[in-house]
């Protein structure tokens, strides 16, 4: 007899909150809203065994158990009696690891329904009820076994970029802050790299140590395998994962373009967001990460200096990527001595996107406590909390545009 793993909805809500970030993940995880269609999934997947978890509940019930258990490689939802499917999945994916492989079952039958979920939403594979086993098992069953349909678009993580005009402007700051308030208020998986190797304080910030093997990653991409991720990052939460490293101050990293684009895509892999403390200025190899991100930061703060590096940073973007879209963050802003904010626009030819207040005695002491800033002062989370939301897309009041968009940036 099939032996199935089955919850009820009341089940899913006594489960323990927290949950790790780990490697070993269910291979197929169902939610059905009726008998009819888990008979259905069961008949067809038979042979799976106890690698198939049968899940009673719709899209909600799903959202609620993946904010707080692993994401499977496969997940199948119902989304029958969604009031609006379209921003049930959207807040789906914010829960779930980017590579999960999604399919959808539901009682639309439009044409313009299935495109928008495969087409803008990134779900595999749809199937409107009934469900037969015949159609569960020639579009459902062939995606659990890694076949893929036909242009079928890999979905991964953003990544966002932290650079700062020169030393001591806050970017580490900014960067550790914003992974943080990421991982908290979008319940996404978020990986911040320090790629400060030897100069890094993202681990001071947070109170951990550094884990072993970046170095080696982003110089030998032959030696990163798929338990990378297990060795090298540091669990901050639930939600978050540190990636640093405290090379000798006589040592001479030197990362390769290899090995940079094969750490990205591991991280872009696992993670819905990388947050990267990039070093000013950067290695050529480095360099590469600019053209990759979603979005870039520029922290600055408001004196001369920094607004003659900031113009530089973005010529460099130019150079790079063909173009010099950053947000500017104009960290600690009205300290003593400051340029007022107006001319500091002025001098970048361009507005402040984002100001956050100047508050040294909290910066100071959070970060000798090893406690994200955030946590210590209301005026600087808020201020982060508003540039959270900028790099999130998170959804106040309605779609944030999509799985796609919000994951890949589009």
């Amino acid at each position: 007899m099939l032996d199935v793993e089955k919850k009820t909805t009341e089940d899913v809500g006594h489960e323990d909150t927290s949950r790790p970030v780990v490697l070993s993940r269910p291979l197929v995880v169902a939610y059905t809203a009726d008998a009819e269609a888990e008979g259905a999934l069961r008949s067809a997947m038979g042979d799976l065994g106890d690698k198939l978890t049968l899940v009673r509940g719709n899209v909600a019930v799903a959202i609620r158990e993946l904010a707080r258990s692993p994401t499977p490689q496969v997940l199948i939802v119902d989304v029958s009696d969604a009031t609006d499917p379209l921003v049930a999945l959207d807040d789906l994916a914010s829960v779930c690891e980017p590579d999960v492989k999604v399919l959808v079952m539901g009682e639309r039958t439009d044409m313009g329904f299935y495109r928008e979920i495969t087409r803008g939403l990134g779900v595999v594979e749809y199937l409107y009820k009934p469900l037969t086993r015949d159609n569960v098992a020639r579009l459902f069953l062939p995606v659990v076994h890694g076949r893929m349909p036909g242009g079928a678009e890999q979905v991964g993580g953003r990544i966002i970029t932290v650079s700062g005009t020169h030393g001591g402007v806050g970017t580490t700051t900014v960067a550790v802050n914003l992974a943080v308030q990421l991982a908290e208020s979008t319940r996404g998986y978020v990986a911040l790299l320090d790629l400060h190797l030897q100069t890094g304080a993202a681990t001071t910030m947070l109170g951990v140590k550094p884990g072993a093997g970046l170095r080696v990653a982003l110089e030998e991409p032959d030696r990163v395998d798929a338990l990378f991720l297990e060795r090298t990052a540091v669990a901050v939460s639930d939600r978050l994962r540190l990636l640093a490293a405290e090379e000798a101050f006589e040592a001479t990293p030197k990362p390769t373009a290899e090995g940079v684009a094969r750490l990205m895509t591991l991280l872009r892999r696992r993670f819905n967001y990388i947050v990267v403390d990039m070093p000013t200025p950067a290695d050529a190899a480095l360099l590469s990460i600019f053209s990759m991100a979603q979005m870039r930061l520029l922290v600055m703060t408001p004196d001369v200096v920094s607004i003659r590096d900031a113009t530089r940073l973005k010529t460099m973007l130019t150079a790079v990527t063909g173009s010099d879209k950053a947000l500017m963050v104009l960290n600690r802003a009205g300290m003593q001595g400051a340029v007022a904010t107006k001319l500091v626009e002025r001098g970048l030819e361009t507005k402040v996107d984002f100001a956050i207040p100047e508050i040294p005695k909290h910066l100071a002491m959070a970060a000798d406590l090893g406690v994200p800033a955030a946590t210590r002062n209301r005026t600087f989370a808020a201020a982060m909390q508003r540039l959270t939301k900028e790099v999130s897309g998170v959804r106040v009041g309605g779609r944030s545009g999509g799985w796609l968009s919000r994951l890949l940036g589009r």
